[in-house]
């Protein structure tokens, strides 16, 4: 029997769905990122209000004070959907379980030297509530913002999150043992160095514009605290006892620098809207700036000892270049 075989060209009636290529045109194929994060959230045929909230629809744009003719001109410089985004984290855990399974198997935490492990879960273990604080965050602004464009990230940072509480959750099972854990938990309720920070997480949980909630958690809290704990601190541990606390908390290290570039592009969007997004965006970011000062100030004491508030001002200066160069007036 003869097989004849060739090929044959089908052309697509169309590239990508009809709402995206209202977008984008209809003589493009749209990206995976596209088709996963554009006009994908439900806008209409909603049956009632929640009673709940019978001030807005379920999804409803106006339970932010920040006003956006497209909520999806947000864009994620990672463009990060389900697939993307899991494939990045999968790599970034591998390293990291890597990291741990090295340490453990070396014995290196039991020779880490007994001052520098003694600091080390000061400063780290009380951060697991501030993660889980971030965690819930976030999916506060997930579940109440408006546009998959933006709400699918916060998602993503919540779960980001949550996995750093974990991985500093066992940082203080392989420098201790469980005790240390309800020690930094009596640490974060009681003493007077965590208190302001621990007020300037709850206060968060309470805040009903989930924009403002994304200047105070993404923006703020999260670029200062992150470069001050695992930039500075993690300098002065390794100088003091090598890097093996580094081993352990490089995911963050490397998460920092990543969503960084998500929240200034989604700010940049955000400000180039209208002046007054400019104006109530920069002075959220002044608010919560100057609190979030005199929150990690403490911290930074425990972290830096006589570097503190030297470090402390560098941070500020350099958060401050940041927020002006995506266009916020500070």
């Amino acid at each position: 029997m003869h097989l004849d075989l060739r090929t044959v060209s089908i052309t697509p009636l169309r590239q990508t769905f009809d709402s995206i290529a209202a977008r984008i045109g209809s003589d493009k194929p749209a990206s995976r990122y596209q088709e996963a994060t554009l006009d994908v959230q439900p806008d209409a045929n909603f049956h009632y209000r929640p009673l709940w909230d019978p001030e807005h629809d379920i999804y409803d744009a106006s339970r932010t004070a920040v006003k956006m003719n497209d909520w999806y001109a947000f864009k994620d410089p990672r463009q990060f959907y389900y697939g993307t985004y899991t494939l990045a984290r999968a790599r970034m855990q591998e390293t990291a379980e890597g990291d741990f399974t090295f340490v453990e198997s070396r014995g290196l935490a039991n020779n880490f030297p007994t001052a520098s492990k003694d600091l080390a879960l000061k400063v780290l273990l009380p951060l697991r509530h501030v993660e889980w604080g971030a965690n819930m965050n976030n999916t506060s602004m997930c579940a109440y913002g408006y546009g998959a464009a933006i709400t699918q990230p916060c998602l993503f940072n919540a779960m980001d999150h949550l996995g750093m509480a974990q991985y500093l959750t066992r940082v203080g099972l392989l420098l201790d043992d469980v005790a240390a854990l309800d020690t930094a938990k009596q640490a974060w309720l009681f003493d007077a160095g965590w208190q302001e920070l621990r007020r300037y997480v709850e206060d968060t949980f309470v805040m009903k514009d989930w924009f403002e909630l994304f200047i105070a958690q993404n923006l703020v809290l999260n670029g200062l605290l992150y470069p001050l704990v695992y930039q500075h601190f993690d300098s002065v541990l390794s100088a003091q006892a090598g890097p093996v606390v580094s081993m352990l908390t490089r995911f963050q290290h490397e998460w920092y620098a990543e969503t960084s570039k998500w929240v200034n592009a989604t700010l940049k969007i955000a400000l180039s809207e209208s002046i007054e997004n400019q104006q109530l965006l920069s002075s959220w970011t002044k608010t919560y700036r100057d609190r979030a000062i005199i929150a990690l100030a403490p911290i930074a004491a425990l972290a830096l000892g006589d570097k503190a508030e030297a470090v402390m001002a560098e941070l500020v200066e350099e958060f401050n270049a940041r927020a002006i160069k995506f266009g916020l007036t500070l």
